[in-house]
């Protein structure tokens, strides 16, 4: 038996459900979680955008998990796990791996518990991840290039010193424990048709796919994942947790190689779609969250409305989208934005041919400010087997109001005789 089935078997709850191997939580369970969290997780507020309710024909409104303790939904299934170790597993203190969120979790989990707490993370984790969880109290240590890399030391540590692993999203306490997000979204928002949620491992989609289809069978749950690390949309498709073979995204909350054997349970029998995001919808998503809705907001935490915005006629309204965390490195931030920008059309990149004279380049930015734009950064380049011997190629960043405006200045520089490149 794998050690994730061990975890899902030793759990003990009221009317627990699921196959012989791999149990779910009920919403009994998670109602009695939230009993265990009450004072200890932040009943997030919820409010309607209505940016993305233009967008998507209706009202969407947007559960700020990322105004979570800790920055994310973490704390949730951290706390309600933890404390309800033995007096031994305390003592014994507890280990878990994490690129950041729910590092977090646990080290305030421990904290407010007194347990020790390790906490292993990947190489390249955001450094102010790393510093709140010092700062929390918890021993950090650095292994390979991934979470499953820092769950495979942790796993380890934990067979050589007794301490109690707290997996990220693998276990019966962890789903019962997110699940009570679900709770407050079907209270916050009465008619719900859709809940959009993003998805890594599958805990968080899995408590409250969970907890919204007890309450409202009704209600269509969608888990979003990032296109470069979207594990469960072949693990679904097999029927059974598959491990990708490599992962590419920014958004290290939600870049999981293999999902949970329990939320994989749990997603099978409450999620009724995954989609992915590309990275370019990541940023442009992050940014109009910054922009129109005043909330910082980590890559993986914009997923959800990176997918909202990608298709919003195929979300039917009173909809959801659920920010899941907000723990974003302000160096990854700055390059997010500026990617965010690119995508939506804001940042123009082009290289345009000019003669090499006197007042040549002064032209063409003279013809770049008669269309409004903002020339930003230029570059020569002289020296080229594809230049005539009187030309000078100029690479050009040019900021625009957006995707239509940046079309009209190219339209005018082609106009103008200029031969244009992207």
């Amino acid at each position: 038996m794998s050690d994730a089935a061990t975890d899902a078997g030793s759990a003990t709850g009221p009317d627990v459900v699921g196959t012989d191997t791999v149990r779910i939580p009920t919403l009994a369970d998670i109602e009695t979680a939230r009993e265990v969290l009450r004072g200890v997780s932040v009943y997030t507020p919820m409010e309607e955008s209505r940016w993305l309710s233009s967008v998507a024909g209706g009202p969407v409104l947007i559960k700020a998990e990322n105004l979570q303790r800790t920055g994310s939904f973490k704390i949730r299934g951290a706390y309600l796990r933890m404390s309800r170790l033995s007096l031994e597993e305390k003592a014994a203190g507890v280990v878990a791996a994490s690129a950041g969120n729910h590092a977090q979790g646990v080290a305030l989990a421990a904290q407010m518990l007194g347990i020790k707490a390790t906490v292993f993370m990947p190489g390249g984790a955001p450094i102010p991840k790393e510093k709140a969880t010092r700062g929390y109290g918890a021993d950090v240590r650095f292994h390979g290039h991934s979470v499953d890399d820092a769950l495979v030391a942790a796993k380890a540590f934990s067979a050589e010193t007794g301490a109690v692993l707290i997996h990220p999203f693998d276990h019966f306490d962890i789903v019962a424990g997110q699940g009570t997000c679900g709770l407050e979204i079907v209270e916050q928002c009465p008619d719900l048709r859709t809940v959009v949620v993003s998805c890594g491992g599958g805990g968080f989609l899995g408590g409250i796919a969970t907890a919204v289809k007890a309450l409202r069978p009704d209600v269509h749950v969608v888990g979003v994942q990032a296109a470069g690390a979207a594990a469960y949309v072949g693990s679904l498709a097999e029927g059974r947790p598959v491990a990708l073979k490599s992962m590419t995204t920014m958004a290290d909350g939600i870049a999981v190689g293999c999902p949970g054997q329990v939320p994989f349970e749990a997603i099978r029998r409450y999620v009724d779609d995954i989609v992915t995001v590309s990275e370019e919808s990541l940023s442009r998503a992050l940014l109009m969250l910054l922009e129109r809705a005043k909330l910082v907001v980590e890559p993986a935490g914009a997923a959800a409305v990176a997918a909202m915005l990608d298709s919003p006629d195929t979300f039917e309204t009173p909809a959801v989208a659920v920010l899941s965390g907000g723990n974003v490195d302000p160096l990854l931030l700055m390059k997010v934005i500026r990617h965010g920008l690119a995508a939506a059309g804001r940042y123009l990149y082009f290289r345009a041919r000019i003669p090499d004279v006197p007042g040549g380049l002064a032209t063409l930015l003279n013809d770049i400010a008669a269309a409004e734009g903002n020339v930003l950064d230029v570059v020569h380049e002289r020296t080229s087997a594809t230049l005539h011997l009187d030309e000078v190629e100029v690479q050009l960043q040019v900021e625009t109001r957006g995707a239509e405006h940046a079309d009209r200045v190219l339209a005018r520089l082609r106009e103008r005789g200029y031969h244009l490149s992207q």
